[in-house]
């Protein structure tokens, strides 16, 4: 699939897409747990096939998992039955343990059940591209080292902190190759700890090191998606010069702000609150939600809807079926 003609398609169309990140309802409609699907490749494929299957997403897209990659290099992972893995403490105290930190291969741990996951979904999802996932360099960082703890670092000891940016980053660009291997359109990098930096941090520790990871990777057949939920706006700059296709955003920005900051041949993805609106609300609530979003982004034909962030656990399938309908009902008085 020519990934820049999709997305070119998507911004010429007089209609709305919408590219929710959502996989748990179909692991809870299979009648399997979190745990199981993130441990078990077959499992997290059949979820992923299921919702494509029910739902016109204009993509398909596995799970959120930020612990994979840390889990690889050592970490410790918490698996709750249902709810979605976390890292536990820190294997980082110090630069002596920076420079010690080896770059792990991509036989470790749960890395060969998620390339499985997305050879699976590739496989039989062919009407639309499928994105896999994965971290950003500086959210894996923060995991390895500990996220207040390299806030710090980043200013105590910047060298530091970029011998760890650079083997974090090196494990990145190895593990997006693997996943383009697998023959999926692209990958969904979520660098949320970003946010908290400024704009010119956000470069400086974050963005320079996306930025090479894109230039290596995304071609006219990958396309990579910067997702940062933490932006509240004030990075947006820094995220555009990644280079990145599409950048996804979560509820604590304006999405029509942001996308006109953003140039229009960049995608601008999101951002209705995963908890308070996919999880906790009324289908009438995200109903009037994805409406009122579709209406305040009408100007910026590169916006695509989506959720901020990946749907969680247990979010209600009326939910789902009543965002999308805002959306087809959206398109059909455009026509």
């Amino acid at each position: 699939m020519d990934m820049i003609q999709w997305r070119r398609d998507i911004i010429a169309r007089q209609d709305r897409v919408a590219i929710p990140v959502m996989t748990h309802p179909g692991i809870e409609q299979l009648g399997y747990t979190v745990k199981q699907a993130v441990t078990d490749g077959r499992i997290h494929a059949e979820a992923v096939k299921w919702l494509a299957r029910r739902y016109p997403s204009h993509a398909a897209s596995v799970i959120m998992d930020l612990t994979v990659e840390a889990e690889a290099f050592g970490a410790d992972v918490l698996f709750p039955e249902d709810e979605i893995p976390t890292v536990t403490g820190h294997m980082l105290n110090n630069a002596d343990d920076i420079r010690r930190l080896e770059v792990p291969s991509l036989e470790k741990d749960r890395i060969r059940e998620y390339l499985k996951a997305n050879i699976l979904v590739h496989q039989e999802v062919t009407d639309r591209p499928v994105f896999a996932g994965c971290i950003g360099p500086f959210s894996l960082a923060g995991r390895l080292y500990d996220m207040s703890e390299i806030m710090m670092l980043i200013y105590s000891d910047p060298e530091s902190a970029h011998v760890l940016l650079e083997k974090c980053s090196l494990f990145i660009l190895r593990y997006i190759a693997a996943l383009k291997a697998t023959g999926i359109e692209g990958v969904l990098m979520a660098e949320p700890a970003a946010g908290l930096m400024s704009n010119d941090d956000c470069w400086t520790f974050s963005s320079q090191y996306v930025s090479r990871i894109i230039r290596q990777m995304q071609d006219e057949r990958f396309m990579i998606i910067l997702h940062n939920c933490g932006n509240t706006g004030h990075c947006t700059d820094a995220m555009v010069r990644t280079g990145a296709h599409g950048l996804h955003l979560g509820n604590k920005c304006s999405l029509a702000e942001v996308a006109a900051e953003v140039p229009q041949d960049i995608l601008v993805m999101g951002n209705l609150d995963p908890v308070s609106m996919f999880k906790m609300a009324s289908p009438e609530e995200i109903y009037k939600a994805t409406e009122a979003l579709l209406n305040e982004t009408s100007l910026y034909p590169h916006v695509v809807m989506s959720s901020g962030c990946d749907t969680p656990p247990h979010s209600p399938l009326e939910n789902a079926e009543a965002f999308f309908r805002a959306v087809a009902d959206y398109n059909a008085r455009m026509y």
